[in-house]
C-alpha cells in the first residue's frame, strides 16, 4: 500500500466513525484546490466504498444552525433580503425576486444559494464580507450534500412527536442494569469503547448522598451499606435517600434557581420579604411527596384557577411572584407590571419548555421559529393574573399542632358552657330576690348623691415642648409642639375624703382648630387610656398606689370608641388599640366620668395623679380640658340605662333579650358566674396564618393584549389572543385561555418539548451536565442531544411513570450508567474529552449552599431542622451596608439557625451573602437552569478563612478528639466523616505530620493557640480539621 493510499484508507475509516460532513468537505476542497485528476478520480472512489454506510445530512440537525449563526440576521423572520427566508420551506425552494431559486433540490451547481456562497466576487459573496463571518469549507460542503440529497426540509429535533421507541443491541448485555444502559452501551460500542468499571461502594453512597441529600453520610450509614450483602443493598440505599426529608431541601434548591427565588424585593430599594420562605417550604413538601410533575406545574402556574382551589395550591402560585419589584418613588407602575409579565413569559419559555423565547420581545426570533406575536400570546395567558396577598398556614406542623390546641380549648368551652348553663338556671330561680337587691341599691345611692369637686393643680408634664396654661375655670389648655402622639400626667392635691370616681370635661377653644376640644385639624382626639393614683406620701409608686376603675360613662361617644375603652388598657396606634372619641360633635364640650372599685380617703390630704395616655397617632391629642374629684354614686353606677330601664319592666312583660340581658348583669354580680365568664372570654388559640404573595385572576375589567412595538409597553399594536407556538402541538381552549389552560397544555401528554426539557434537568442533576448541554436552549443555537434515543425514551418513561420525579431519580441512579467510576481515562481524551458518549461518571464541585452544609454536617454543628423563615448566618462587615441607604440590618441568628442549611440563608438580591456568590449561586434576578461552576483563589480563603468554616473546623476537631482517644485513629475517623473511605497510609502519614507541625508551631506560640482555639491541642486539631474540610474529594462530588 502506498503512503498515499494508505492516508486515504486511514482517513476513510476515520469517516465511519464520523459525520458525514467531513466527507463533503474533502469532496469541496479537492474541487477548489484543483487537485489532479488522477488523485482527484482516487480519492472519490476511496470516498464511495464507504458512503452508503455514512448518515445523510439532516436540516434541522446540520443546516438550521447554519443558516441560524450567518444568514438569518438578512434572510430570516424580520428581514427577507432578495425574497429569501431561510426559516420557510416555500421560500428557501421558491423563486426569488431575481427570477433565481436559492435552492434546486438535487442539483447544487444550478443553486443560487450555492453560487453565492462559493464566489470569489465579493459582490456576489454571501455573507457580505463587512457584515459577517464566512462560511467554512465544512460547512458549505454540508449545505452541498443536503442540496445534492433533495434538499429534504425536517422538523428541529426538540419538536418532533418520539415514535416507538426500541432498545437498541448490544454486543455484551452483562454490564446493563436497565434500560438507560442499553442506549449507553450500543453507543459506546458503536465508538469501540468500553465503560468505565463500577465505583467502589464507599464512592457509591457518598455519591448517591450529596446527589439526592447534598449532606455527607455518616460513617455508620457507610459501614451499613458496604457491609450489606443482599442483593439489593443499592436500591435499598437510594430509597432510603429519596424517603429523606432533606431530599425536599437538596432537589428543592435545585428548582428555587428556576423559580427565582429571594427574600428580597431586588431593585434600588430592595425591601425585604420577610414572608418569601413559605414558598419555599412548598417547594421543599412538594418534592418530598414526590407531587406529580404536572401537577406540581399546574398548581405552580394556576393553582388559584383549579375547581376548589386550596390554600396550598394557591400559595404554589408564588413562583411567579418571585419577579423583581421596583418600590422606587416616580415609577410607572405599569411598566414594571409589564415587565414581570414578561418575566414570567421568559421564565415559563426556558424552565418548561427549553427555548429563548425572550429574544421574541422585540421582534421574531433571528433564530428559531417563533414569532413576536406568539411571544405575545404567550404574555396574553399572564397579563390577567394579578399580584395580590393571602393568608396560609405558617406550616403544616404549626397547622396540626394548632388543630390539637383548638381541639383543647373546644373541649374546656364545652366544660364551662355546661357549668354556666347549671349556673345559669339557679341564677333565674333567684332573679326576683335579686331584683329586689339591686332597687334596694338604687335607693340607698339616692342618699349619698353624686358631686364634683375642683382639684388644687400642682403639675403637669408631657412630651417635649408641650406646655400646660392653667385658665380661669381650672382647666388646662395644652400649648406649645402638637406631637403625633402624647402622655399628660397631672398632679393633684385635695383634702376631699371618700372619692369615688373622676371627671375628664374635654373642653373647646378658640385657639384650636375647628374649636378644640382635640389638636388635630378636625378637632378630634382619641383617649387610649386613663391610670389614677392615690396616695397620702411624696412620691407616687405606680405599682402599689394605682387606683382600680371598674365603670366609665360619657355624655358622648364616637361609634367603636364608647367610653369603656379608656380604662381597658389597650393602648396602641391607630386601630391597634382603642380609646374613647367624639366624631363628629366636634368643637362641644363633653365629659368622662371614671368610677373607682372603692372609695379613696387619706386621713390627711390626698396627691391624685391622673395619666391621659393618647397614641393614636396622627396629632389625636387634647387642647383643653379640666379634672374633677367625685364622691357620692350615682344611682346607677356600675349599672348600664339598658338594666335600669328593663327593671321598670314587669317579669312577665320582658322579652327573651331583655331576660337574656337582665340575667348576663347578674351573673357579672355573681362570684361563680363572673369566673365562668373569665374562662369562657379566654381567646380560642389563633390559627398560625402568615400573609404571602400569590397570583390572582383578574375578573374585572380583564386586560386586552396587544402586540408591543419593541417589547415598549408605551408603544401598543395589534390585539392578540391568548395561543402557543406554532411549532408545538396546538392548544384547545374555549373563550380568551387563561394561565390553567396553559398549564395544562404543558404536561398533557402531546407537548414532548415539556418532558425532554424535564428530564434533561434531572439527568444534569446527576451527571454534571445534561444530555443536551445548552440545557436553557433546544433551540436552533442549542446543542443536539448526545444521546437522542435515550431523551426520547426517557421523556416518554417520565409520562409512562406519571410524572414522578423520584421514580426518575431512582431509574437514573439505578443503572449501570450512573454508577461508573468518574476516575478519568486518558486514552480516550482525543476520542471523548468532554465525555459525551458517558463512557464514565463525571467529576464536579458542588454547588455554594452544599459546600456550607457539607461543612457543617461534618463538624456535627447542623441544624436538621426542615423548613421554616429564612436564617441570618454570620456576615463579612460592611456587605449588609450596601443595602440602599442603608435600610437593612443583618441580625446575626442565634442557637440552631444559626447553623441552616444554605438554602435556608436569608437572600437578599443587591447583596447576597458572600459565601454564596464566591461559589456561583445566581443573583435570582431571573431564572437559572443551571449554574455555573468556577475555580477563584476566592473560594479557597472562604473555605480557609470564613467564620462558618472556621467554626466548622473547630467542630471537626472537637468530634475526633472526643470520639477517639489515639491520634491515629482521630484521623482515620475524621477522614472517613469528611469523605466516606477510609484513608490510606500515605495519607494518614500526611495528616500526622501536619498534626505534628501544628503541634509545634502553636507550642511555641501559645498566646496564637489560646486565640485560634483555646489550647495547643485543641488548635492543632483544628488546623488538621481544617485541611480535611477543604480536600478536593471532600468539595466534590466523587
Amino acid at each position: 500500500m502506498t503512503e498515499t493510499t494508505k492516508k486515504v484508507y486511514d482517513f476513510n475509516q476515520k469517516m465511519h466513525r464520523k459525520y458525514v460532513i467531513r466527507f463533503h468537505y474533502l469532496i469541496h476542497s479537492i474541487i477548489r484546490e484543483k487537485l489532479p485528476f488522477k488523485s482527484h478520480f482516487f480519492l472519490l472512489c476511496c470516498i464511495s466504498a464507504s458512503f452508503s454506510s455514512i448518515a445523510a445530512v439532516d436540516f434541522s440537525r446540520d443546516i438550521q444552525p447554519i443558516f441560524a449563526e450567518h444568514c438569518s440576521n438578512c434572510h430570516g423572520p424580520d428581514k427577507q433580503k432578495g425574497g429569501l427566508n431561510l426559516t420557510k420551506q416555500d421560500s428557501v425552494l421558491g423563486k426569488l425576486k431575481s427570477g433565481n431559486h436559492a435552492v434546486i433540490a438535487g442539483k447544487p451547481n444550478q443553486s443560487e444559494l450555492m453560487r453565492r456562497l462559493t464566489t470569489r466576487d465579493e459582490d456576489d459573496l454571501m455573507p457580505p464580507p463587512d457584515k459577517g463571518k464566512k462560511l467554512s469549507d465544512r460547512e458549505i460542503a454540508t449545505i452541498r450534500k443536503w442540496i445534492t440529497e433533495g434538499a429534504e426540509w425536517s422538523v428541529h429535533w426538540a419538536y418532533r412527536q418520539p415514535g416507538n421507541i426500541s432498545l437498541p443491541d448490544v454486543a455484551s448485555s452483562d454490564w446493563i442494569k436497565n434500560e438507560i444502559d442499553h442506549f449507553v452501551l450500543a453507543k459506546l460500542e458503536a465508538n469501540k469503547l468500553q465503560p468505565s468499571p463500577r465505583a467502589d461502594r464507599y464512592i457509591l453512597i457518598k455519591r448517591l448522598s450529596y446527589d439526592l441529600l447534598g449532606l455527607p453520610p455518616s460513617p455508620k450509614e457507610v459501614d451499613a451499606f458496604v457491609n450489606d450483602k443482599s442483593p439489593d443493598a443499592y436500591l435499598k440505599l437510594v430509597n432510603r435517600l429519596l424517603a429523606s426529608p432533606h431530599f425536599g431541601e437538596r432537589w428543592g434548591r435545585h428548582w428555587l434557581d428556576k423559580a427565582r427565588y429571594a427574600d428580597s424585593d431586588g431593585y434600588e430599594k430592595d425591601r425585604p420579604r420577610p414572608n418569601a420562605w413559605r414558598y419555599r417550604d412548598w417547594v421543599i413538601s412538594a418534592i418530598n411527596d414526590d407531587l406529580p410533575f404536572d401537577q406540581f406545574t399546574i398548581e405552580q402556574l394556576a393553582g388559584d384557577l383549579l375547581p376548589e382551589s386550596t390554600d396550598a395550591q394557591k400559595l404554589a402560585t408564588a413562583f411567579n411572584r418571585q419577579t423583581l419589584t421596583n418600590t422606587e418613588g416616580g415609577t410607572d407602575k405599569e411598566q414594571w407590571r409589564v415587565a414581570a409579565v414578561m418575566d414570567r413569559v421568559e421564565t415559563l419559555g426556558a424552565v418548561w419548555l427549553g427555548l429563548t423565547v425572550g429574544c421574541a420581545r422585540c421582534h421574531n426570533h433571528k433564530y428559531d421559529l417563533f414569532t413576536q406575536k406568539e411571544y405575545y400570546q404567550l404574555f396574553a395567558y399572564f397579563n390577567n393574573g394579578d399580584e395580590s396577598n393571602i393568608s396560609v398556614s405558617r406550616s403544616e406542623k404549626e397547622h396540626a399542632t394548632w388543630m390539637q390546641t383548638k381541639a383543647s380549648h373546644d373541649a374546656r368551652m364545652k366544660e364551662v358552657k355546661a357549668k354556666l348553663a347549671v349556673r345559669d338556671k339557679a341564677l333565674l330561680s333567684m332573679l326576683p330576690k335579686l331584683e329586689k337587691q339591686l332597687r334596694t341599691k338604687f335607693e340607698s345611692r339616692k342618699a349619698n348623691p353624686e358631686k364634683f369637686h375642683t382639684l388644687e393643680f400642682t403639675s403637669a408634664t408631657g412630651p417635649k415642648d408641650v406646655n400646660f396654661k392653667q385658665q380661669g375655670d381650672g382647666s388646662l389648655l395644652v400649648m406649645g409642639a402638637n406631637p403625633a402622639k402624647a402622655k399628660y400626667t397631672l398632679e393633684f392635691m385635695t383634702d376631699v375624703k371618700e372619692i369615688t370616681g373622676v371627671k375628664i370635661e374635654v373642653l373647646p377653644d378658640k385657639s384650636l382648630k375647628a374649636n378644640g376640644p382635640g389638636r388635630t385639624d378636625h378637632g378630634n382626639f382619641v383617649l387610649n387610656d386613663v391610670r389614677v393614683y392615690a396616695t397620702d406620701q411624696e412620691k407616687f409608686d405606680t405599682k402599689k398606689h394605682r387606683i382600680t376603675l371598674t365603670g366609665a360613662r360619657a355624655d358622648f361617644a364616637q361609634k367603636d370608641w364608647p367610653a369603656k375603652n379608656a380604662i381597658d388598657g389597650k393602648i396602641g396606634e391607630g386601630k391597634k388599640g382603642t380609646g374613647w372619641a367624639v366624631a363628629s360633635q366636634f368643637g362641644r364640650a363633653h365629659q368622662l366620668i371614671l368610677t373607682t372599685s372603692k372609695p379613696v380617703s387619706f386621713k390627711d390630704s390626698t396627691r391624685l395623679q391622673v395619666v391621659l395616655d393618647q397614641q393614636y397617632g396622627s396629632k389625636h391629642t387634647i387642647g383643653r380640658f379640666r379634672i374633677t374629684a367625685r364622691t357620692g354614686q350615682s344611682p346607677n353606677d356600675g349599672i348600664s340605662s339598658q338594666i335600669v330601664k328593663i327593671l321598670t319592666i314587669e317579669p312577665g312583660n320582658r322579652d327573651a333579650k331583655q331576660a337574656g340581658t337582665l340575667l348576663a348583669f347578674f351573673r357579672e354580680q355573681d362570684t361563680e358566674g363572673k369566673k365562668l365568664m373569665a374562662k369562657l372570654d379566654k381567646p380560642a388559640p389563633k390559627p398560625p396564618m402568615i400573609n404571602v404573595r400569590v397570583i390572582s385572576q383578574r375578573t374585572n375589567n380583564p386586560r386586552v393584549t396587544h402586540l408591543l412595538h419593541r417589547g415598549e409597553f408605551k408603544q401598543p399594536k395589534d390585539k392578540v389572543v391568548a395561543g402557543t407556538p406554532s411549532t408545538l402541538p396546538d392548544i384547545n381552549h374555549s373563550g380568551p385561555g387563561n394561565r390553567l389552560n396553559l398549564a395544562r397544555w404543558l404536561v398533557n401528554g402531546e407537548n414532548q418539548l415539556v418532558p425532554r426539557v424535564t428530564v434533561n434537568h434531572i439527568w444534569a442533576n446527576l451527571f454534571g451536565k445534561g444530555l443536551v448541554r445548552t440545557m436553557n436552549d433546544f433551540g436552533a443555537r442549542g446543542d443536539a442531544p448526545t444521546h437522542p434515543l435515550m431523551l426520547d425514551w426517557l421523556s416518554a418513561e417520565f409520562i409512562r411513570q406519571k410524572w414522578s420525579r423520584k421514580g426518575m431519580i431512582r431509574l437514573i441512579v439505578s443503572s449501570a450508567t450512573y454508577q461508573q467510576s468518574s476516575i478519568h481515562r486518558p486514552e480516550l481524551a482525543d476520542i471523548d474529552a468532554n465525555n459525551q458518549l458517558l463512557h464514565r461518571q463525571n467529576r464536579y464541585r458542588v454547588e455554594a449552599e452544599i459546600i456550607r452544609d457539607l461543612a457543617l454536617g461534618a463538624s456535627g454543628l447542623l441544624s436538621r431542622k426542615v423548613g421554616g423563615p429564612s436564617v441570618f448566618p454570620p456576615l463579612p462587615a460592611g456587605v449588609a451596608a450596601l443595602s440602599y441607604a442603608n435600610n437593612f440590618k443583618w441580625n446575626t441568628s442565634k442557637g440552631e439557625d444559626r447553623y441552616r442549611r444554605g438554602l435556608y440563608t436569608f437572600f437578599k438580591r443587591t447583596s447576597p451573602h458572600p459565601n454564596l456568590i464566591t461559589f456561583d449561586c445566581p443573583d435570582s434576578n431571573v431564572t437559572c437552569v443551571k449554574r455555573n461552576i468556577s475555580n477563584t483563589p476566592l473560594a479557597a480563603l472562604t473555605t480557609l478563612n470564613n467564620a462558618i468554616y472556621d467554626e466548622a473546623a473547630k467542630a471537626l476537631a472537637k468530634r475526633m478528639m472526643t470520639e477517639r482517644s489515639d491520634d491515629t485513629e482521630r484521623i482515620r475517623h475524621g477522614f472517613r466523616i469528611c469523605v466516606a473511605r477510609p484513608s490510606s497510609p500515605n495519607e494518614e502519614s500526611a495528616f500526622t505530620k501536619l498534626l505534628q507541625q501544628a503541634k509545634q508551631f502553636y507550642t511555641a506560640n501559645t498566646t496564637e493557640a489560646k486565640t485560634f482555639n483555646g489550647n495547643v491541642e485543641a488548635s492543632a486539631w483544628a488546623t488538621v480539621a481544617r485541611i480535611m474540610l477543604n480536600m478536593d474529594e471532600f468539595l466534590t462530588r466523587e
